[in-house]
């Protein structure tokens, strides 16, 4: 990359160092085998989704090759413009609930054969929740007396139970508050598809808790047409990753910790208050 400028990005993608590559693009080098995986991934997939989709993506420029000590493959993009999203920094929690539902909407309505399925490749999103027992288990241990571990434990073994239909389609997997991007409060942009693939798309609905308001949240699930079981799933993605957060931080990073209780808060008042019957029509 001989007369090329290159800076330390602000932006932060999960498993990837990324660089500014002079004014308009920009590196993203993974940082273990496991993340370049998704690398011939997203050259393949990602400029057949950006016609289809209705916000910008990234759509990869030019693929690099493991060379001079640096072991993996490697992409150029296209640097999209805007600021992470954040509670504060969103105009109009309901119509950036609506918007963000109609992205995820347009995503699955893509043709899903021969896409990957779950695997390393994406830390199994989009395959069972069960996966992560485990590690919901081991959090709930840790932070007994902490959070109340019996209404966690009842959520979990509700969203365990909750069936999926197999119908599969496309999914983000890890639809959060850095990889939305805002312009003027508004969602403008979509990134980081390193874990995306084929399955059961309840991961994406994850953010309906981490950060949308109980009214954005309302209107994210109405748009998005999604029934009780999936629903119920999709709250399962939030609490096994909160608990776990939330089980690592504790009495270490009280910021975080902080956060992570204020969205078991979300989960367990939401569960609370909801009821089968009043659940929209939708699919599992």
């Amino acid at each position: 990359m001989a007369n090329t400028t290159t800076s330390t990005s602000d932006r932060t993608e999960e498993g990837d160092r990324t660089f500014h590559l002079g004014a308009g693009m920009l590196v993203r080098l993974p940082s273990a085998s496991e993340y370049a995986l998704a690398v011939d991934k997203e050259h393949r997939w990602l400029p057949a989704f950006a016609s289809r989709l209705p916000l910008p993506i990234p759509v990869p420029l030019a693929k690099g090759e493991p060379g001079a000590g640096y072991p993996y493959p490697w992409s150029i993009y296209r640097w999209l413009g805007g600021e992470p999203a954040s509670a504060e920094r969103i105009a109009d929690p309901v119509r950036f609930a609506v918007d963000l539902a109609g992205f995820l909407a347009a995503l699955r309505s893509i043709d899903p054969a021969d896409g990957p399925r779950p695997g390393k490749h994406n830390w199994f999103r989009g395959g069972t929740l069960r996966t992560y027992d485990g590690v919901a288990q081991n959090a709930l241990a840790d932070l007994d007396g902490h959070v109340d571990v019996g209404l966690a434990r009842e959520i979990w073994e509700s969203a365990l139970e909750a069936r999926w239909d197999d119908v599969e389609s496309w999914f983000h997997g890890d639809v959060a508050e850095g990889n939305l991007l805002l312009k003027d409060g508004k969602l403008a942009a979509v990134i980081d598809f390193g874990t995306c693939g084929v399955g059961d798309p309840a991961c994406d609905l994850a953010i309906a808790w981490t950060l949308l308001t109980a009214e954005g949240r309302q209107a994210f699930r109405e748009r998005l047409s999604v029934g009780e079981a999936a629903w119920a799933r999709g709250r399962g993605w939030a609490l096994w990753k909160t608990l776990a957060t939330f089980s690592y931080t504790l009495g270490d990073d009280e910021e975080e910790a902080a956060g992570a209780r204020r969205v078991l808060g979300e989960i367990f008042s939401e569960y609370a208050s909801g009821s089968p019957s009043a659940a929209p029509r939708g699919t599992g």
